[in-house]
């Protein structure tokens, strides 16, 4: 979606018809009283916006509040001109709201706030992470019964992983959860072809460049190896598009499968694939004060990589405690 899209000057006003006159329409005598023309609703632009009260957020947090989205995908759509407030379509993001007094509408429905839910979901390979897919492939949302309501992932994994996604509607959570600012971790199990050397492993976590940028990952280690093949625990705290598989690819190893197992405070544990659960209140409690939590100050969400002790000579076995006498053994035809 791209907001400097070209429109048609008849559909929305801007600041120069506010100066230009208002040009003489002919007298057009109506057919029917009961079928008047319908008008365009009007613009609400940045200079609309008034000053901050304590009842009203911006409006983008209260779509996302609401359910409907993401709030990035939340302000999609107020630059697409899909919202509407009092009747007049929406076009700044700064604009604030209170939905208790105003009728907020998207795509001509009322927006009304929803009881929140969270649910655990172990995602399967083979099915995608957004809501909207136009190859009509699985998405996470259909493992969940639909009078679930309006759902959202946090976060994605792609089509061929598996593991761990938080899916919602509390669309402020997520974006406290999913933005890279806000470094969450990521933890996942990797099955690699071969085993990696200690300097192969430090140059991912070091970085390589790619043609978005830089990747890297925040810690790597490995946990199991064979004659063929490894199994890494690496942890990420943003993710870019297929991050982990390109990254081993480029120092010559292959990802066979990869399974994210955490995410923040939230263990995968043993749920099955496919299968999901809603979050315990507890669960809920310690996710919500995780993403209150400044990511300068958060415990770690995982334990550290066990260290080697020190190799120690082997001590001679001592003597056991009682008198000579008692431990010496009886001389061949001694006396009793």
């Amino acid at each position: 979606m791209n907001a400097d899209l070209p429109v048609d000057d008849s559909d929305e006003l801007d600041e120069s018809d506010l100066d230009a006159p208002a040009p003489e329409q002919p007298k057009v005598r109506a057919t029917s009283r009961n079928s008047p023309r319908r008008r365009k609703p009007p613009t609400i632009t940045d200079e609309d916006l008034v000053e901050d009260d304590s009842t009203q957020e911006r409006l983008q947090k209260v779509l996302a509040g609401a359910g409907l989205a993401s709030r990035r995908h939340c302000e999609e759509y107020i630059l697409d001109g899909r919202v509407t407030v009092d009747g007049k379509v929406v076009t700044a993001l700064g604009i604030k709201v209170d939905l208790d007094k105003q009728r907020v509408c998207v795509d001509g429905e009322r927006v009304k706030l929803e009881k929140r839910q969270y649910f655990l979901v172990n995602k399967p390979p083979g099915v995608v992470s957004t809501n909207a897919d136009p190859n009509g492939r699985p998405r996470v949302i259909d493992l969940l019964p639909p009078w679930k309501g309006r759902l959202f992932s946090v976060g994605r994994l792609d089509e061929g992983s598996e593991g761990l996604l938080l899916v919602t509607n509390d669309g402020d959570l997520a974006h406290r959860l999913a933005h890279p600012k806000f470094q969450v971790e990521r933890v996942y199990r990797a099955l690699v072809a071969g085993t990696p050397t200690d300097e192969e492993l430090r140059q991912i976590r070091q970085g390589m460049y790619f043609t978005e940028g830089k990747f890297k990952v925040r810690d790597v280690r490995r946990i199991k190896s064979s004659l063929k093949s490894t199994i890494l625990e690496l942890v990420l705290t943003e993710g870019q598009n297929r991050e982990i598989r390109r990254l081993l690819a480029r120092i010559g190893h292959k990802v066979m499968k990869l399974k994210r197992v955490s995410f923040g405070p939230l263990r995968l544990g043993e749920l099955v694939t496919g299968g999901y659960r809603p979050l315990t209140p507890a669960e809920l409690k310690l996710l919500q004060q995780f993403a209150a939590t400044d990511p300068t100050r958060r415990p770690a969400t995982r334990r550290p990589a066990p260290t080697r002790s020190p190799k120690r000579t082997p001590r001679k076995p001592t003597r056991p405690k009682g008198t000579f006498k008692d431990n010496k053994k009886p001389r061949r035809g001694g006396r009793d």
